[in-house]
Formats: C-alpha cells, structure tokens, sequence
C-alpha cells in the first residue's frame, strides 16, 4: 500500500522504488515468468526486439567492439506496448521510421538520456523523468549512457488522436504532434500512473491486455500523456468554438469504430444515433470537421493497415481487404496509397520482414 504521512520527495522515491519492479515481478512478488529471452548480448537479437516492440531505427554503440548487456521485457496495455529496456551500453539511436505510425514515451529509472527537442537543443532525462517524441512526425534522435533503464510506451498515433477526439472533441494538429517534450518527474501524476498501470500488470496481465479494463487504462495513459504533452507545448487542447460534440456524434463514431469492416450504409449510421442523414452530416461537419462517410473510409483504411502490419504467414492484401469489404482492388489500393503514402503490397512486406 501506499505509504501515508510522506513528503512529496519520499512519495517519488517511493514510486520510483515500486516502478523499478515494473515487469518483473508479479503481485505475490514472484519473478514473472516470460517465454522469450529477457536479455542479450547479441546485437541482433537486440533489434530484432527493438524492430519488433518499437518500430525500425539506427543504433549506433558508442565506442569500439562494444556488445550489448541488453534488458529486454515487454507487456500490452491493449494497444500500448509497454517495454523495460535498455542495451547496457552508451548508444546512439536515429533514424526512427516514420511509416510505422507511433509515439514513443520513455520514462528514466536509471542513468539519463539525451533526446533532441530542436536542430540544436535537446533535453536530458535523469531519473523519474519521461520524453515524447511522435516519431510519425518529427525526427528524434537519442543518447544513452551505459547504466541506461528505461520504462517505455510504443503508442500508435491514430490511438492517441482517437482518444484526444473523444476525450477532447478535436484532435489535434502539427503544432502538438511535431513538439518534442520532457515532463514528469519522480512525483508527479505521470509517474503514479505508470507506477498504478505497473501493478494492474503484475495483478491481472491478461485483463490489462484486452477487454475493458486494459482500454480503460489506455484511455487513462493517453489523456494524462495528453495532458502533460500539450501543457508543456503550450497547445490548447479543446476547440473551443464549437463546444462538446452532441452525444449522436459520439454514438456515431462508436458505431463506425465497431461495424468498419461491413461498411454500413450511412442511413443505417444515422438510424443507429437516432437522428436524420442531414442532421448527423451536419453535426460532423461542425464538431469534427469531417463527414461521417469520411470518418467511414478513414477507420476502414486504418483497420487494413493494422492488419496488413500484424498479418500472419498465410495473410495477403487481398485477403485482408476482403475482410475489411473491399471488392474491387484497384480503388482499394490507390486510397490506400494517396493515405499512407505507399501501397499495401509495401506494408504487408515490411510487415514479413520483422
């Protein structure tokens, strides 16, 4: 439990102290027991697991035949991957591909970081202290001294955008998303909720993967991120003009986000929030900027990508998009390519070399 009649400093040391089991141990204090290696000192193996959990980037060891003494855990809060890393060697990482569509959050728990904010300043992270950068907008570069340890959040951004129009009725723009931030701190909220999100892990790993209370904690994870993200880039996060969606437009979305992959008719969008065609057209337009058609198409295109980057062996474009309910191929894939800015031919086969 947590300990009462503390100061804020020995709060922190004490969440530092209960988040440095993160992934470790269970709630009985047991080691966990993982059924992939949890360590290396392979440069491969390495980057295998940092392809696999993060996305493909550059490291560079700094110093001559250095080898890895790498730490290497990983774990789902729904579709945040959770990773304790570090290579147990100073490091030089760029290069993060921006194809792959996510944010990475990295939280100090021993030795510091140097992450670039600008083309000339960075920021250092010591311990306690966590950084965002949205790799699928901004370069990032980074540098790690040897006794590195770091809790990680690999987050796609189409999540943390989803969450924010939820939560927030806009998602926000470039002026948030390309902004590179150090925030935190051994006793602040960010931390209590890493350190909260730790020990649902170690209670109750399969519910924190999938279900209700996994996308509950997610949800919680991405507006504190939000929160602290567009605080510290000076960014507003409400619109304020137009107010809170009506619910309609909620209920809306909520149906969408289910139904995708059928693709129902906009009539039967309408009929489901318990209003007219006209009238939900016109609320998307004022409150999301969109049309509920276009909403459609965009959570349709985005559900074909996370399959083709999760597809198993015997997985093709063609059978994917089927079952996403495309038909005719051709119009699939030039949507798909004017989106993401390649065809799906190139994401399934980036997909198979991981």
């Amino acid at each position: 439990m947590t300990p009462k009649n503390v100061s804020g400093c020995a709060m922190g040391r004490w969440l530092m102290l209960a988040l440095n089991r993160a992934l470790l141990l269970d709630a009985q204090g047991r080691a966990i027991t993982k059924h992939c290696k949890t360590s290396s000192d392979d440069w491969e193996e390495v980057q295998d697991f940092a392809n696999r959990f993060y996305m493909p980037y550059s490291c560079t060891p700094i110093g001559k035949n250095v080898r890895p003494k790498s730490v290497m855990y990983a774990a789902n809060i729904n579709r945040i991957v959770v990773t304790r890393f570090s290579y147990g060697v100073p490091i030089y990482l760029d290069k993060f591909d921006p194809a792959q569509g996510k944010i990475l959050v990295l939280t100090t728990l021993r030795g510091h970081l140097k992450h670039s904010v600008g083309a000339t300043d960075s920021e250092i992270t010591a311990c306690g202290e966590s950084f965002v950068a949205d790799c699928s907008r901004t370069d990032y570069w980074l540098e790690g001294d040897g006794g590195h340890l770091q809790i990680n959040l690999t987050i796609p951004h189409d999540v943390v955008a989803e969450i924010a129009l939820s939560w927030f009725d806009a998602a926000p723009d470039d002026r948030l998303w390309r902004e590179k931030v150090k925030f935190g701190g051994a006793s602040s909220s960010w931390i209590a909720l890493l350190e909260y999100a730790a020990r649902l892990m170690s209670e109750a790993p399969e519910k924190v993967e999938s279900g209700r209370i996994g996308a509950h904690l997610e949800e919680a994870i991405c507006v504190e991120l939000l929160r602290n993200w567009a605080g510290h880039a000076n960014v507003l996060l409400t619109r304020e003009p137009c107010g809170a969606a009506p619910r309609h437009v909620k209920w809306a979305e909520n149906f969408i986000r289910a139904e995708a992959a059928r693709a129902p008719t906009i009539a039967e969008i309408a009929r489901e929030a318990g209003v007219s065609v006209r009238a939900l057209s016109d609320a998307f337009r004022r409150f999301r900027d969109t049309t509920p058609g276009a909403f459609l198409r965009e959570q349709r295109l985005q559900g074909v990508r996370n399959a083709l980057l999760a597809a198993g062996p015997g997985d093709t474009v063609a059978s994917i998009a089927s079952s996403w309910g495309y038909v005719n191929f051709g119009m699939f894939a030039r949507a798909y390519q004017r989106r993401f800015g390649e065809l799906p031919s190139k994401t399934l086969g980036r997909a198979r070399q991981r």
